[in-house]
């Protein structure tokens, strides 16, 4: 009889929860987020959340860094990745309003220096069309100009890019880039006379009172309320292992910040959501930011993009449509419209989605790769603002993602287990001297005591031994050990010299932007 009350009495507590759904965060929810931080053994996380132009949650829960635990707060900044390119465009979108520029000028008019590999996309290439990722570009093809970090100015970077070749035609489909949004930061400096930095806080930050986000990377550091990042080491592949905090090189390099360098707190974050939601709108007073017609633009699809096939447990938050629009992914989620990005970089991950029907926005961020307990936690808050019952999407995501890594895991640990006993072919000295990629640059080889090392000279960390695989492939050792080992292959020409290298991931769970893939050198001058 207890048991028969007790059901009755959750069914009705369900149909008031869904009939006051949107109300508040649900019920409980800071000590879920405890609970499960705790749980994926995540450092920090922090979280907005903004109703009817109102912030309804800000809040921070774990440390920025595990070596001092300092606590999280709403004023710490964490790394957003990708989610920036949305500032990015609302920067040009200032522009667009002043008249200087307009989305689909060709940017060679405002950047003569310009180049793509074909002199005919050169001549066609639109601002709009280096924010949708239709160029032709493989996904992520150039982000090694930027991990683990670089040397290079963002000029120096875009000065590249001519030498990056097409993996499609221009305009036939869609693949994720970044490099290009490093032009569009560029292209900002050509058409203001500012930097991106500067122009992203004197036009941004600076009207939203935005007071503890960055830029860049000396000022994140500046900042003594930041959130380092972590990630998962000394396991057979990155992501399984122990929670290591990053040293100070684990921040995304300067060239790319326009593509995914801002870091940002909770109650900062709040302020961007309810004026996205205010259609360009600045909270608090009378003005805008941006137009409501550039709102329109940045809220509109622009490329159809692949949709994402999910497993059998989450088939319920399968999206039917997906389209990239001017920063913002455009799907939906059980039947409501989002407009949301994610970020992921170096140590850290973010999401940011907008439900307009609902006039809702959420932003949550953590500062390790655990990035299960962002999509989690972002399910578990659509469908509370959605009217849905909770579905335990964190602990789901979890359990898809270490099974996942313990896949990729075997798969390595079975190639590396029995490699053929042939090999090298050639004496170590013969595999010594530089090798030149057009466009990321040249890689040295060097004798090491009785083996050999690499260099890769305007990223460090990325150094260290080669290791003997098989054949005439090495394995990567790099110094900073966040960094994705590769593969190195040496090819053998007709003459009994090095004719070129090759790279390729050891891990097949290796994110995209290890774009090793994409390098070919060719020797520039051999022998030590």
């Amino acid at each position: 009889m207890l048991k028969k009350s007790v059901r009755t009495l959750t069914g009705l507590a369900l149909v008031l929860a869904a009939a006051g759904a949107g109300a508040a965060p649900p019920a409980g929810f800071a000590e879920r987020v405890e609970q499960l931080r705790k749980e994926f053994g995540v450092p920090g996380v922090t979280i907005a959340i903004v109703e009817d132009g109102k912030t309804t949650l800000a809040q921070g829960w774990g440390v920025r860094d595990i070596t001092t635990n300092q606590p999280v707060d709403a004023d710490t900044i964490f790394f957003t990745g990708s989610t920036g390119k949305a500032f990015t465009n609302a920067a040009l979108a200032t522009l667009v309003d002043a008249g200087k520029i307009k989305w689909d000028d060709k940017v060679i008019d405002h950047m003569p220096d310009f180049r793509m590999w074909d002199p005919w996309v050169t001549r066609e290439m639109t601002i709009r069309d280096l924010l949708v990722h239709r160029s032709g570009l493989g996904l992520g093809e150039g982000d090694l100009l930027f991990l683990p970090n670089s040397t290079l100015s963002r000029k120096e970077t875009v000065q590249r890019i001519r030498y990056l070749k097409p993996a499609t035609s221009f305009r036939s489909g869609y693949a994720y880039d970044n490099i290009l949004y490093m032009a569009a930061g560029q292209l900002i400096e050509e058409v203001s006379g500012e930097t991106w930095e500067q122009y992203v806080r004197g036009h941004v930050f600076g009207p939203l009172g935005m007071k503890n986000s960055t830029d860049s990377v000396a000022d994140y550091l500046a900042n003594p309320n930041h959130a380092r990042p972590h990630s998962r080491s000394g396991g057979p592949i990155q992501g399984l292992g122990t929670q290591t905090a990053l040293d100070n090189n684990a921040t995304i390099s300067q060239n790319a910040a326009p593509a995914g360098g801002l870091a940002i707190s909770a109650n900062d974050m709040s302020r961007w959501l309810l004026t996205q939601l205010g259609r360009g709108k600045i909270p608090g007073n009378d003005k805008n930011l941006f137009s409501k017609d550039q709102s329109e633009q940045m809220w509109t699809g622009a490329v159809i993009t692949p949709t994402p096939h999910y497993p059998a447990e989450f088939a319920v938050a399968q999206p039917h449509y997906s389209q990239y629009a001017l920063g913002w992914s455009l799907s939906d989620y059980r039947g409501a419209q989002v407009v949301g990005h994610d970020g992921a970089v170096l140590g850290s991950q973010a999401t940011v989605a907008l439900l307009p029907e609902k006039n809702i926005g959420i932003f949550i961020a953590a500062n390790s790769q655990d990035g299960e307990i962002v999509r989690g936690l972002l399910y578990e808050l659509l469908d509370h603002y959605l009217g849905l019952p909770q579905n335990q999407w964190p602990e789901k995501w979890h359990a898809f993602k270490i099974n996942r890594l313990n896949q990729a895991a075997k798969q390595v640990q079975t190639a590396e287990a029995k490699p053929a006993k042939i090999g090298p072919s050639l004496p170590l000295g013969n595999y010594v001297g530089e090798y030149t990629d057009p466009w990321y640059g040249t890689i040295r080889v060097s004798k090491a005591g009785e083996g050999l090392a690499i260099e890769f000279p305007h990223s460090t960390g990325m150094e260290g031994p080669l290791t003997h695989y098989q054949y005439d492939t090495f394995k990567t050792n790099p110094t900073l050990k966040w960094v994705e080992p590769a593969y190195v292959s040496f090819s053998i020409g007709a003459d009994g010299r090095v004719d070129r290298v090759t790279m390729k991931p050891v891990s097949p769970s290796a994110d995209f932007s290890w774009d090793y893939q994409d390098l070919l050198f060719t020797p520039q001058k051999l022998g030590s």
